[in-house]
């Protein structure tokens, strides 16, 4: 698997906690927590991917272990990964996950694609 499970453990715990309705869905070679049918947080190795919206992006940079989500080659505004060492206690992670929340009811869904039908 491409991400630490007890990592993932972390994350339901807390969001469990919050009473956030999600599920989980295996993504970009990690595992993607969805709230709303829309990408909340991710685990991509051993970082977490948090969608906290422009609003939020600018300061939250600033935070300990807080970088650009640089997947394809150009920073997606909007998105940040946060390095383990910006998680270390369960309040640090907590912060991020309500980011995430915080911003998730503001988010668009991404659209269903349609099964080709030959």
């Amino acid at each position: 698997m491409a991400y630490d499970e007890n990592f993932a453990d972390r994350i339901r715990y807390i969001l469990q906690e919050k009473e956030a309705d999600f599920y989980e869905k295996k993504m970009f070679g990690g595992l993607c927590f969805m709230v709303d049918d829309k990408m909340c947080v991710g685990i991509i190795k051993e970082e977490l991917m948090a969608r906290i919206g422009t609003n939020a992006y600018a300061e939250a940079l600033q935070k300990q272990g807080a970088k650009e989500m640089n997947f394809t080659g150009r920073a997606m505004k909007g998105y940040v990964f946060v390095e383990e060492y910006g998680l270390e206690s369960n309040d640090d992670l907590a912060y991020w996950l309500q980011l995430a929340l915080d911003f998730n009811p503001l988010a668009k869904a991404s659209k269903k694609r349609k099964k080709k039908t030959n």
